[in-house]
């Protein structure tokens, strides 16, 4: 078989267990053939490492699928891969369930590398799924991805959101539509008390952001009925829904009119309709004009988009992180709540934390830390590949 040949000062990373292997770890090739096509990777003496899909035009030239020299890459390994990890999923499940928890019908069935399965993911809503492909290795096999997942899973309808940037430097192009059977334009879910719309059309990733349930659940706790609750970034509303069917009175802004829109949709879905309002504005603006104004909230929610999308970019995230937070905590009286959030995986914990101790110390207030949180058991964190780690989520109290 083709292969790779990685430079021994490059190999440690992969051979112990990072599925990427980066253009400068290459010292030479072996009849590689066509991009996208599988190869062995080996280390500087010839020894077989793993085996993955090549891609030469991307900085990340070979995701390894499998560490097993004899396995094959065909519909059977696709099938075998997917089917565990739903059943990894369905065993939380059932076990929540159990103790009385009740179904998850929405959950992330694929998390690309964290379930060896780099540049795939997948999405359950009920009776539908949502993918993502987003590297050339996985869109070759296509065909045997949606075999599986239909086997699988006999979904109603399986809808394709291949539009993130990260397509881009595999050379490929956004692919948004209906790849089988028939999807609604907005599909409906329940969680815990909340009926909720997944907006797989014209929503931001696969419609909906399946990461922060855990953290809404933690958060329930904290808001108490007759709370002033502001959520900024609020997409959909669905923290907006949670605190409101909790008795709070709930703001809701994001800059989206379509998100907008669909947090009236909600709630009235969920008979809040009442308690809640929303707008469309900037958070950043509408934050610091609540604060000259003396607006005041017991409970905040910040759940921004990522602003670091590469290592670069970090220190300008922290400007805006710190500056959002900072603002934020003006405008909480004595004793609330501050739940706030991170979703980039370039901004480690320690940073985050240490930007919100300097925010607070900003705003002229002092914070406690009551929960740090990340991302949930449907989004695993592989721990040779750091970069599956992305979300941090503070529930702080603000005195």
């Amino acid at each position: 078989m083709a292969a790779v040949v990685l430079r021994p000062e490059k190999e440690l990373r992969v051979k112990e267990g990072h599925p990427w292997v980066f253009k400068d770890n290459i010292a030479r090739y072996q009849d590689v053939i066509g991009a996208g096509e599988i190869v062995n990777v080996l280390d500087s003496e010839g020894e077989f490492i793993g085996k993955g899909y090549i891609n030469p035009i991307s900085s990340i030239t070979v995701r390894i699928l499998s560490w097993d020299k004899e396995e094959k890459i065909d519909y059977d390994f696709f099938l075998r891969k997917i089917s565990s990890a739903n059943d990894a999923r369905r065993k939380i499940i059932e076990a929540r369930k159990s103790l009385g928890m009740g179904e998850e019908e929405a959950y992330r069935v694929v998390y690309a590398e964290a379930d060896g399965l780099p540049g795939l993911v997948v999405d359950r809503y009920g009776d539908y799924l949502v993918i993502q492909i987003l590297t050339l290795g996985m869109e070759i096999r296509r065909d045997m991805i949606l075999k599986a997942l239909i086997e699988i899973f006999s979904p109603k309808g399986v809808f394709e959101k291949s539009n993130p940037k990260s397509r881009r430097p595999e050379g490929l192009k956004p692919v948004v539509g209906v790849t089988w059977g028939e999807v609604p334009e907005l599909i409906t879910i329940h969680q815990d008390d909340m009926t909720l719309l997944v907006d797989p059309w014209k929503g931001q990733k696969t419609g909906f952001f399946l990461d922060q349930r855990e953290n809404r659940r933690a958060l329930r706790k904290f808001i108490n009925p007759g709370d002033r609750v502001l959520d900024c970034f609020c997409y959909t509303g669905a923290f907006s829904m949670m605190a409101a069917k909790r008795g709070a009175e709930v703001l809701g802004v994001d800059l989206a009119e379509r998100a907008v829109e669909l947090c009236y949709h909600n709630a009235r879905l969920n008979g809040v309709e009442d308690r809640c309002s929303f707008e469309v504005n900037d958070a950043f603006d509408k934050l610091y004009d609540m604060d000259r104004s003396g607006e005041r909230f017991d409970v905040i929610i910040l759940d921004p988009p990522a602003f670091a999308k590469s290592q670069d970019a970090v220190r300008a995230a922290l400007r805006g992180y710190k500056e959002i937070n900072t603002r934020a905590i003006r405008l909480i009286r004595e004793g609330g709540i501050l739940a706030t959030s991170s979703c980039t995986q370039h901004v480690g914990e320690g940073t985050f934390l240490n930007m919100l101790a300097v925010s607070a110390r900003k705003a002229g207030r002092q914070i406690q830390f009551l929960d740090i949180r990340s991302q949930p058991w449907d989004h695993p964190i592989a721990p040779n590949c750091s970069e599956t780690r992305y979300l941090k989520f503070v529930i702080c109290r603000v005195l």
